[in-house]
């Protein structure tokens, strides 16, 4: 599997141009979705946190772009991963917005792992599920079709959630808290993950 270093993420974050409050929004999901991951490791459940650090730092690298393209970031910020070698990470990011699939039972996969810390991440701020899907619904919530279309998808999201939270010993609500005790405990952000030197 290739995995970009940190190194190279940043490379692609300044190639990209990628806008300082979307670059911190990233980090602050970077640093959720390793959480999570090491969560639940101490709970058997082994993921891939290469994978996850970089897929979660990189799933909005379009988007800057998308503003004025008006692209589906998701999925060519999957494609700009997949075209330079990084084939799994663009797979994850292409489903930071929407999974493939969504399923209800077993343990979580990376994919859904970036994906809920996506949604868990308002702006920079950690935030409860009800809170971004409220700020989601008065920014693109403009039309019957649309609301109908953002709460199916926040339908998924609780279930996901129920998926990731029942294999851990705390609740969502707690999942702020536990993220800036790891940060205290020697976690600094993707610019200093334990375990993540860039090349």
């Amino acid at each position: 599997m290739n995995i970009p270093t940190q190194k190279e993420c940043y490379g692609f974050i300044r190639e990209m141009g990628m806008m300082d409050h979307i670059v911190d929004h990233s980090e602050q999901v970077c640093r959720v979705a390793v959480c999570l991951a090491e969560k639940l490791k101490y709970q058997g459940i082994h993921l891939n946190f290469e994978l996850i650090r970089a897929s979660a730092l990189l799933h909005d690298i379009t988007k800057t772009r998308s503003f004025r393209t008006h692209e589906n970031h998701a999925e060519t910020g999957g494609e700009f991963l997949k075209k330079r070698g990084f084939s799994e990470v663009g797979h994850v990011i292409a489903q930071h917005v929407k999974l493939d699939t969504y399923v209800a039972s077993g343990s979580p996969v990376e994919a859904e792992i970036v994906n809920y810390a996506d949604k868990r991440v308002l702006h920079d701020q950690i935030v409860l599920l009800a809170d971004r899907l409220a700020y989601i619904l008065e920014r693109y919530g403009d039309g019957m079709e649309s609301r109908e279309r953002i709460m199916g998808l926040w339908a998924k999201s609780k279930e996901l959630e129920k998926k990731i939270f029942s294999c851990l010993p705390f609740f969502p609500e707690a999942l702020k808290g536990e993220v800036e005790r790891s940060s205290s405990a020697g976690f600094e952000g993707p610019r200093g993950i334990q375990g993540f030197e860039g090349g």
